[in-house]
């Protein structure tokens, strides 16, 4: 039985099933091979263990046609068929010789996933792992840098810091005033309940002056400075280097850690302590007027008792947290932004990414916090 096939007028090829034998005919070049391959493709239905592809018809073939030949012959030798190629001219062969490494397919095999528990953990850990390490050496790097500026301050750029200043921390006032009024609220109207069945109404000036003096105040702020000031922070520095505002800035000898990074740095440190004392007055005050309409405490017991109940130090041990939030804020601001890759997407995802960061850093920051000052006895 033969298979006829004429791709065009010029090139052909005659497939034997009974001899086994296919014979090329006809110009083998590029304009032909589109046909080709089209015919070639019943080749792949025949199960014969030898085939023998007979060039000797060939009289033109450039190097499209050897690597459909050579293709053709790699494909039946995986599929368990033998093929030679017989009648070739010295021409020919010499193209062949120069296409084969080419022309070779490895041919695809189905490997067994057998990765192992403690495989797909490292797999999974090494990314966190890069990302811990490339943070270490930019606070390290940060750390260089406020050492060089605090023995030369002419290198600190104050227009800068007070640019900044303004943004993460005037601007963001209402908010954080906002949210520690209600939490005031929030804390006295749930404790009212509990109180008022042992007559205890007076111990809500305890529960409201300690509670967001020493915990609730400063990570709430640090929290919303985190998701308001953090992620303009990282898209701010993103969009720079996508427009290569960054580059820029390295070419004409200006360091991006001196003119972006430690401006914002100073400017958190200074900021976050003040708004958190804004949102201890703001909670308390909230407190009071809670303890007011709930439980009958007035505003002048409430500030005598609150002299008494609330020490000093429950005051310090909430701002002594509060720059170490703002140095985590906008270190993991500005490392983010600095590793977006070049595209739009890169920007909102690191942005992103800099708030979960943020946010997780200072929860396990003030966890630490709590340990180490139950263990010290403050």
């Amino acid at each position: 039985m033969k298979l006829n096939f004429n791709a065009t007028k010029n090139a052909t090829f005659e497939i034997d099933l009974k001899a086994n034998v296919m014979r090329c005919q006809g110009a083998w070049v590029l304009n032909n091979v589109a046909e080709l391959e089209t015919g070639l493709e019943k080749l792949g239905q025949t199960s014969a263990p030898t085939l023998q592809f007979d060039v000797a018809g060939i009289t033109e073939i450039d190097t499209a046609g050897a690597w459909l030949l050579l293709r053709t012959q790699r494909q039946l030798e995986i599929q368990g068929s033998q093929v030679n190629i017989v009648g070739l001219n010295p021409e020919h062969q010499t193209l062949l010789n120069v296409i084969t490494p080419i022309g070779k397919i490895t041919p695809s095999t189905s490997i067994e996933d057998k990765t192992g528990m403690l495989e797909t953990l490292g797999r999974s850990t090494w990314p966190h792992w890069l990302q811990l390490v490339g943070m270490l050496a930019f606070l390290g790097e940060l750390s260089l840098v406020i050492l060089r500026s605090v023995y030369q301050p002419s290198r600190i750029r104050w227009r800068s810091v007070l640019y900044n200043l303004q943004h993460v921390g005037f601007n963001a006032l209402p908010i954080v005033g906002l949210l520690g009024f209600l939490m005031g609220v929030v804390i006295a109207y749930q404790g009212a309940g509990q109180l008022l069945r042992y007559g205890a109404n007076i111990f809500i000036v305890d529960l409201v002056g300690l509670s967001m003096l020493r915990e609730l105040a400063p990570l709430m702020t640090a929290i919303i400075v985190a998701g308001r000031s953090g992620s303009a922070i990282a898209a701010q520095i993103a969009t720079m280097k996508v427009t290569e505002e960054i580059d820029a800035l390295r070419t004409i000898g200006i360091a991006p850690m001196e003119l972006l990074v430690l401006p914002k740095v100073i400017a958190l440190v200074i900021a976050l302590p003040l708004l958190s004392v804004f949102a201890d007055i703001m909670g308390v005050l909230g407190g009071m007027v809670m303890a007011h309409s709930q439980l009958g405490v007035n505003y002048t017991d409430f500030i005598d008792r609150f002299g008494t109940a609330v020490k000093l130090s429950a005051l310090m041990v909430g701002l002594g947290k509060a720059p170490v939030f703002a140095v985590i804020i906008a270190m993991v601001g500005c490392y983010q932004g600095l590793q977006v890759s070049n595209s739009s997407d890169s920007v909102g995802k690191q942005t992103t990414v800099s708030v979960v960061q943020a946010i997780f850093l200072i929860i396990a920051a003030d966890a630490i916090f709590s340990v180490v000052f139950s263990w010290l006895k403050i």
